[in-house]
């Protein structure tokens, strides 16, 4: 199996897409051939916390986390589903270490992982020091539910610190410590803002600051809430993530309401799309969030009519074959498919490239300009063989 390799600092969105064949230097050139896009709002100034080869707020991108569902000691089975993850555009990856054999398999997984490594601990504070030894980039810690958790911050600092380690401090609603359960009476957005803090504060009373916070809840509105005033009261790179946000359209609409609020605002440094589906799900979703937000460099975005009564050949049959023979592009194209001739020719015109169809027929667009006009059996041919002629004048451009 060949697993893909950490590149320099080449942002990982570049970085997973590298052909073998394909110049670092060319690759770059084609991704910047498009306007930049300005973000919503500047992003809030934090800490920069070093993931191994990655870095986590400053001025660094906005990344796409997601964890593993194998059994971590399967070392083939993680791996795979690593690498999936990775070619879907993921950044950093989190292994769960419930079971002795999985802190035992850390140290394989480290050397092989193409991506930065984070052992996620509950309940056992050794299962942290064994991931640390191992390698790990990072160890997330859940302090509402790691045994005399308190007790231990100061050898975890000192090993961490030793070793390099990245620590984030991840406070959930379903495992929020009983002392401020007792005392908000549930999970509000202020307690789970001053677990956070309070833990913040141990650390950095030993001197420890290589740490990022999250406070996730599965209530949208909480979430946002606990992260705006999370963000108020420190400086610290926040990963952002709606916890338990259910199965793939319910997580999907949850993650993307907090999300833009939050990215829409500056605030988070990395994101976890937390679904009830395979992480290349949570991948594919997180990164396309951040291309919608202008947040990370766009790849392949097709733009497509709703339809209506006004459409006059079958868009979701063209949409659904313009999308396969797409899918392994590695260029950032931006592909309309529409079929109605009220906004179909603006939207094909605006487009790198695309078809405004009706009547039978297809007008194909490159760069705003008809290019041709075939019937409605030739359309997916004719936008494909454009298409490869647009991503070869990319890829020669960048060369």
């Amino acid at each position: 199996m060949s697993w893909l390799p950490i590149i320099g600092d080449v942002p990982q969105y570049l970085r997973h897409k590298l052909a073998p064949a394909t110049s670092l230097d060319g690759m770059i050139a084609v991704a910047n051939m498009h306007p930049e896009e300005p973000p919503l709002a500047p992003r809030r100034p934090t800490r920069k916390v070093q993931l191994g080869p990655i870095a986590v707020g400053g001025d660094a991108p906005i990344t796409v986390q997601t964890m593993t569902t194998t059994p971590t000691h399967d070392i083939d089975a993680t791996l795979q589903q690593i690498a999936e993850c990775v070619n879907a555009g993921c950044d950093i990856v989190r292994v769960a270490v419930p079971r002795p054999e999985d802190a035992d398999a850390l140290g394989e997984l480290v050397g092989k992982c193409p991506v930065p490594l984070i052992a996620d601990i509950h309940f056992q504070p050794r299962y942290v020091f064994q991931a640390i030894e191992a390698g790990c980039a990072g160890v997330r810690v859940n302090p509402g539910n790691i045994k005399a958790f308190d007790d231990a911050v100061a050898d975890i600092a000192a090993a961490a610190t030793a070793n390099g380690t990245a620590l984030r401090i991840g406070i959930n609603a379903g495992s929020l410590d009983a002392r401020l359960l007792a005392k908000y009476g549930r999970a509000t957005p202020e307690a789970l803002v001053e677990s956070a803090l309070n833990e913040a504060r141990l650390f950095e009373d030993v001197g420890f600051y290589n740490f990022g916070i999250s406070v996730k809840h599965h209530d949208v509105v909480t979430t946002v809430q606990a992260y705006r005033q999370l963000s108020a009261a420190c400086d610290y790179p926040l990963h952002l993530g709606v916890t338990e946000a259910g199965p793939t359209m319910q997580g999907t609409i949850k993650s993307a309401a907090a999300f833009a609020v939050l990215l829409g605002e500056g605030i988070g440094d990395t994101i976890r799309v937390s679904l009830s589906a395979p992480p290349v799900e949570e991948v594919k979703v997180g990164t396309k969030l951040l291309e919608s937000l202008h947040l990370r460099q766009r790849t392949l975005e097709i733009i497509s009519c709703p339809t209506c009564g006004r459409c006059q050949v079958d868009v979701f049959s063209l949409l659904d074959e313009v999308t396969e023979g797409l899918k392994d592009f590695d260029v950032p194209l931006r592909v309309a498919v529409m079929g109605c001739i009220v906004n179909g020719p603006g939207e094909a015109r605006e487009a790198d490239l695309g078809v405004a169809s009706g009547n039978g027929k297809g007008q194909i667009f490159v760069r705003g300009e008809v290019v041709k006009t075939v019937a409605e059996a030739d359309i997916v041919p004719a936008l494909l063989e454009q298409a490869e002629i647009v991503a070869a004048e990319l890829r020669a451009a960048g060369e």
